[in-house]
């Protein structure tokens, strides 16, 4: 029975218990033929025939338990039994979703759950724990129900029977703001035990395997056990060092991989939870534990570290802070270095519900740094060290750190680039295979004479020639060659299966501030400026115990007494402050927002703030109101609601925000790349707007969807001059006209009207949008077929970075520094902090509209706000400009070579070798999204879509190149095995070479520095590659066809047995270099260079090993070396033939570059129909529509 099973990982289980020994389907039926065989050996058949059947038994049973290994399906079938009742399973078949892992057997864990865990699980329909809930359970711990459970990948799942379903573990993250204010942590030991029953302890275990476990495991899979078996039949057929050498590839390329996954797992075990002491509020006081031993619930004291090795120490789990505040460094989840500021959750709304989701700034996330603290005094509970009161809401793996460590574990497995087709692929190779072995076996039945061995040994050989060794290693090396690129451009992955979705991307989506713009933001003056001194605070100090105090002036200082920090779905924040013995609340938001809670609106408010928007610059409305005397506890517990209405209107902050330097070359590239740009910010519509026609995104006439008093949506110009009627079945031809552009609240609309999908695809700016509407733009863009990535920061972005085909997280950091040779290829130019701008004066100016008062600095050197200024650590490279002395100027010989061999060690150590993936560390990988650049610039879009694109083209030209090889093979391998044909050992061995050579140098082509206007094809099935294999299969059987008849015209007297050992001769001999021949030409003429990767001559590997085949085949075929041919058991070529078998492989080469290029010019890479299926949805909303 399957029961389904909450969240993103799992899809569903299925109940299964083991059965007995003797009746699993792998021993009784087995035991039966063995005995059989017995009275079948003894009474009928002789010993030979005998000795055949228990091979065949033999090996159908080795098969057998070898498909129990590779398959979980076949597994359960063989090994275990189906169970339609919760209580009788002892297993369950874990079937995770896309991308999510393999299919698992894992088994079902049954405890006693104890009353406070029947209080944790299961209430408020499992929206979580209540901390209220936990500290409500009964001294005395009775055993109840079983309680049912299963772990997939470090996390834990629990049945409901409620709900009848299996549901993660739930942690006490969900609970009410009253609640966790009055949470006091465990009142018991009983009560501590329970939790610790139910979560365990705070740790990040897991196992680390040994070489020769994980070896084991990696020959147990089928590619491997599938080619030691054709090793195998290599052997039998007499091919020894073709045989030894594949196998030793096989190891080599294995024991890689396993070396790559224990180096990775070894860092990873290097991460351990924080075991500092904390103080921790249990049974009523405060003791000392350590951090491992927190569990959920827990009420603890936290602070700044002090003490050795303070600098190091991390927060050991996820905490909610309940008083005081604290700035953090998550540079080792975001990887963003800008320190973060928490604050704690009293002044919230006590019956409002928590979410981490959206309320971050309340979490200190475990793996974090505390850089300062302060403790607040006001908490229910009085912390006996000065730390700040926190209570624990997730430990171990369940937390932030954990959730990334998870990821980078399991990001670890064997990453491939199209794998379903990669099977149909070969299953079609394999079709062409059967029938050429099936006519083999026909004809060789037909001749009594033959070698019923041989002959089975040859066809079985030609049915596993479509598989070659070297497959696992090139449908991976593809994937890793590009994750180490961009690992060395300071773009790290944690989800390798999303670079080939990279090439495929056709749209790209931007965040503005902070993305396109710089973060640093310069403040240009102030408008319509009532005298008040919060405003002044550019020219004031701020002290730590929170209070305002003025640089120069007489102005009061002012104490801060309680902040309500900006929240996007709120779109304001505000500061309760004391001036004296008055108080007041100043408040700032966005200007529409704002407007909606003055008690009176300047008639010129609207034009005021839409005339700064228009120019691009960012506006924030300033508010304030007076606030009655009260205690200052009574004025901290305030609704935020009511401290933020009722307000009166100060003026407006006018801010700007510099674009980033290449930010419109990157995105001008992009555009001309076949891509749509589309902006998705949350600031308002004229300024995203103008900001979008400084970057490219907007070329036409701009139309924002506005809505009426009367709540009727229309087109509006920014200029309010053109005005059309908003119909959502006429988006798609509007768009083709103008530049669409909607804000959140129209989004909501549609989302009730159920147009989305009618209207989002088209737009090419969203404003004011909140974090949750980003993620559903990018899950409708998916939904109509668009392959999007979305570029953004790691805070606000998350959502839509991890829903997107292609999320890349932008951190304000230095880029790696580039290699000593990449440095000395460039002209030295000036140095210069990524992320900022050059300061230039505007000649517009900001002038405020007529009757506002006030002025806006055009001075673009203005004071900045917003952002700590980053600092170069080191003005220069110290490795680069150290010169040995004396040396200066000339180095002697043996120093240039020296240098040259240095530079050259260095470059292959930077490349790899492309068998194994890059490690991840914590610190370069981000929560926040698949991959994350460190870089302050957009660039790395360019550089992740150009990794992408060469990793499908390269994928696509491996599979043709594998196809052509592989039809080739099984076509000597039958056809001409009839006729007597056959390879030596040597040859075949050197063939073999030549081959992984070729592949490997043709795997590392680096992509173009500039993306193309053609795209990749994105399918191996598609009529381009379809025809391609066609007719070059064509071409090469013509040309080793007639170079075969032609040999045997020197040779008509002489007999060629069909299974005779191998003995050189003319057709051998030109059958071998003929197979060689094009083998070679296949290579050059499928390599996809321009417009993707380096050409053949900018591929230097590739261009002097295509120069060595030449130069070989050259030598072989003129006899100029003989003892060369002798090796290689070739015979002398009779002249004129050896002069006409080279002039014919170059007609061959020639009409097969012909073909293949001229089915590129026919049939071009292009973007994927998606509205072709949008048009589909259309029509059925409009006919519903007309149904209604």
């Amino acid at each position: 029975m399957r029961y389904p099973v909450d969240g993103k990982v799992v899809r569903c289980v299925e109940l299964y218990k083991w059965r007995a020994w003797p009746s699993r389907l792998d021993v009784w039926p087995f035991v039966t033929l063995y005995f059989g065989w017995i009275g079948m050996a003894i009474s009928r058949f002789e010993l030979t025939e005998s000795l055949i059947i228990l091979i065949a038994l033999a090996l159908l049973h080795i098969l057998t338990l070898l498909f129990e290994a590779w398959s979980v399906d076949f597994r359960c079938f063989i090994q275990a039994s189906k169970v339609g009742d919760l209580d009788a399973g002892r297993i369950c078949k874990v079937i995770p979703e896309r991308f999510s892992g393999s299919k698992e057997v894992v088994p079902l864990d049954r405890r006693k759950a104890l009353i406070s865990d029947k209080d944790m699980v299961g209430n408020d329909k499992l929206q979580g724990l209540t901390l209220k809930q936990l500290a409500a359970a009964s001294p005395s711990i009775a055993p109840l129900a079983d309680e049912i459970s299963f772990e997939f990948r470090k996390q834990r799942f629990i049945f409901s029977n409620e709900l009848q379903r299996f549901q993660k573990l739930p942690y006490p993250s969900k609970d009410s703001f009253g609640n966790y204010c009055k949470s006091s942590g465990y009142g018991s030991e009983s009560k501590a035990n329970a939790a610790f029953n139910k979560w365990g302890r705070n740790i990040f275990e897991f196992p680390q395997p040994t070489f020769l476990k994980l070896m084991k495991e990696h020959c147990m899979e089928p590619f491997f056990v599938f080619q030691v078996f054709c090793v195998g039949l290599w052997c039998l057929d007499e091919y020894w060092y073709y045989s030894l050498f594949t196998l030793f590839m096989l190891v080599l390329f294995e024991s890689t991989v396993v070396k790559s996954r224990i180096r990775t797992l070894t860092e990873l075990r290097q991460v351990r939870v924080d075991s500092q002491t904390l103080m921790v509020h249990r049974g009523g006081k405060w003791v000392k534990l350590s951090g491992i031993d927190l569990l959920p619930g827990d009420v603890v004291s936290i602070g700044r570290p002090t003490g050795q090795g303070s600098d190091e120490r991390t927060v050991p789990a996820d905490m909610l802070l309940l008083a005081g505040s604290a700035i953090t460094n998550e540079a080792l989840l975001t990887g963003e270095s800008t320190p973060q500021w928490k604050v704690s959750i009293i002044g919230r709304n006590l019956g409002e519900k928590f979410s981490l989701k959206r309320d971050k700034n309340h979490v200190l996330f475990g793996g974090t740094k505390i850089l300062q603290h302060s403790a607040d005094k006001n908490g229910h509970l009085k912390t006996p060290d000065g730390g700040c009161l926190a209570v624990v809401l997730r430990t171990g793996f369940g937390t932030s750190q954990g959730k990334l460590m998870r990821t980078i574990l399991f990001s670890t497995e064997r990453v491939t680039a199209n794998n379903w087709e990669s099977g149909l692929f070969i299953c079609f190779l394999v079709i062409f295979a059967l029938v050429a072995a099936g006519y083999v076996l026909k004809k060789g039945l037909e001749d009594p004479f033959r070698s019923k061995f041989k002959l089975f040994l040859n066809c079985s050989l030609i049915i596993t020639s479509v598989i070659p060794p070297e497959l696992p290693m090139e449908l991976s090396i593809a994937v890793n060659t590009s994750l180490i690129a961009l690992a060395r451009k300071g773009i790290y992955c944690t989800e390798p299966f999303r670079i080939p979705f990279a090439g495929k991307v056709d749209v790209c989506c931007f965040d503005k501030t902070g993305t396109l713009t710089s973060d640093d933001m310069e403040f240009r003056g102030v408008v319509s400026l009532n005298e008040k001194a919060a405003l002044q605070g550019i020219d004031w100090a701020y002290t730590s115990d929170e209070k305002a105090v003025p640089r120069k002036g007489r102005y009061q200082p002012v104490q801060i007494l309680q902040r309500h920090h900006f929240a996007s779905h709120l779109k304001r924040m505000s500061t309760l402050v004391q001036v004296q013995d008055s108080y007041f609340a100043f408040v700032k938001g966005a200007p529409e927002v704002i407007q909606e809670r003055l008690i009176e609106v300047d008639p010129k408010y609207v034009e005021a703030y839409k005339h700064f928007t228009c120019q691009g610059s960012r506006v924030l409305a300033l508010a304030y109101k007076a606030l009655p005397e009260m205690p200052v506890g009574e004025l901290r517990t305030l609704e935020r609601d009511a401290v933020e209405s009722g307000l009166s209107f100060a003026g407006f902050a006018v801010f700007a925000c510099p674009l980033r330097t290449d930010s419109a070359a990157v995105l001008k590239e992009l555009k001309h790349s076949s891509h749509d740009l589309v902006m998705i910010t949350g600031d308002q519509a004229l300024t995203a707007c103008h900001v979008a026609s400084q970057v490219h995104i907007i070329q036409n006439e701009v139309l924002i969807l506005t809505s009426k008093e009367s709540g009727v949506f229309q087109w509006l110009s920014p200029d309010e001059k053109e005005c059309l009627a908003f119909k959502d079945e006429e988006v798609s031809t509007l768009s083709g006209s103008h530049d669409l552009c909607i804000t959140g609240d129209s989004i909501a609309l549609l989302q009730r009207t159920g147009a989305l999908q009618l209207v989002i695809p088209f737009i090419k700016v969203f404003a004011r949008v909140s974090p949750d509407q980003k993620e559903l733009i990018l899950t409708t863009l998916k939904a109509v077929g668009r392959t999007a990535m979305m570029c953004g920061d790691g805070t606000n972005d998350v959502g839509a970075l991890k829903q997107s085909h292609v999320g890349v997280a932008l951190l304000n950091a230095l880029p790696p520094e580039k290699s000593e040779s990449e440095s000395q290829s460039k002209k030295p130019s000036s140095v210069s902090v990524p992320g900022k701008t050059s300061k230039t004066k505007r000649s517009s100016g900001n002038a405020s509209p007529p009757g506002i008062s006030g002025s806006v600095s055009t001075d673009a050197s203005s004071n900045k706000v917003g952002t700590t200024n980053r600092q170069l650590r080191g003005s220069s490279n110290p490795g680069s400009q150290h010169v040995p002395s004396g040396n200066n100027h000339t180095l002697t010989p043996a120093e240039k070579q020296r240098q040259k061999l240095k530079k050259l060690m260095d470059e292959m150590n930077e490349e790899g070798d492309g068998r194994s993936a890059p490690v991840v560390k914590l610190g370069d990988a981000s929560m926040a999204s698949p991959f994350t650049a460190k870089h302050s610039s957009v660039q790395p879009t360019i550089d992740i879509i150009r990794q992408g694109r060469s990793t499908l083209v390269t994928t696509v030209q491996m599979f043709k190149i594998l196809g052509l090889n592989c039809l080739a093979t099984a076509y000597v391998l039958s056809v001409m095995y009839l006729d007597g044909v056959k390879l030596g050992d040597v040859q075949a061995t050197i063939s073999g070479l030549f081959t992984a050579a070729f592949f490997l140098f043709i795997s590392h082509a680096r992509p173009l520095s500039t993306l193309s206007a053609e795209r990749p094809h994105t399918h191996i099935f598609c009529a381009y590659v379809f025809l391609s294999l066609i007719g070059q299969f064509a071409i090469h059987i013509t040309f080793l066809i007639l170079m075969t008849k032609e040999a045997t015209k020197y040779m008509p007297e002489e007999c060629i047995e069909p299974d005779s050992e191998f003995e050189p001769n003319l057709v051998n001999t030109v059958s071998y270099m003929a197979n060689m021949m094009i083998q070679v030409a296949t290579f050059a003429v499928n390599y996809m260079g321009h417009p993707f990767n380096q050409s053949i001559r900018e591929n230097k590997a590739f261009f002097y090993a295509l120069s060595v085949a030449a130069i070989f085949f050259t030598v072989v075929t003129s006899d100029m070396v003989r003892f060369l041919n002798d090796w290689l058991r070739l015979v002398p070529l009779p002249q004129p033939f050896g002069h006409k078998l080279l002039f014919s492989a170059g007609l061959m080469v020639g009409g097969c570059y012909l073909w293949e290029h001229m089915l590129r010019a026919l049939f071009p890479g292009r973007v994927p129909d998606w509205k072709r299926k949008l048009r589909r949805t259309t029509t059925k909303t409009v006919d519903l529509k007309k149904d209604v």
